[in-house]
């Protein structure tokens, strides 16, 4: 029973469609939370705390570079999630649904 508590609080993680369109945009490549900030037009304490809770699951790792954080996959160990993910649209159609034709953060 407990995992099936675990994979319910998982899930309910991606009942949120900030978190669930971040960790398909993650599918192919690693983002800094610039871009992310830019991405969803939202502050910078409001997408670390979306990424905060997705590294609290193990979802996501972190790795540091000057003052920016960047953040990239981390669900081997939860075909649960990679599964959903696989249905997800690919990162062009993400944006493009968030009408953001290219998106140009300045990380520095």
């Amino acid at each position: 029973m407990e995992i099936l508590s675990e994979i319910a609080d998982d899930l309910k993680l991606l009942g949120d469609k900030t978190r669930l369109a971040m960790l398909s945009l993650l599918k192919e490549r690693e983002w800094c939370v610039c871009e992310f900030v830019a991405i969803f037009d939202m502050s910078q304490p409001a997408i670390s705390q979306h990424l905060r809770k997705l590294k609290s699951q193990g979802f996501v790792k972190e790795s540091k570079r000057g003052q920016w954080v960047h953040y990239s996959l981390n669900i081997e160990n939860k075909p649960y999630i990679q599964a959903v993910l696989n249905q997800m649209p690919d990162s062009e159609t993400i944006l493009s649904m968030l009408n953001k034709k290219q998106i140009v953060a300045s990380c520095d």
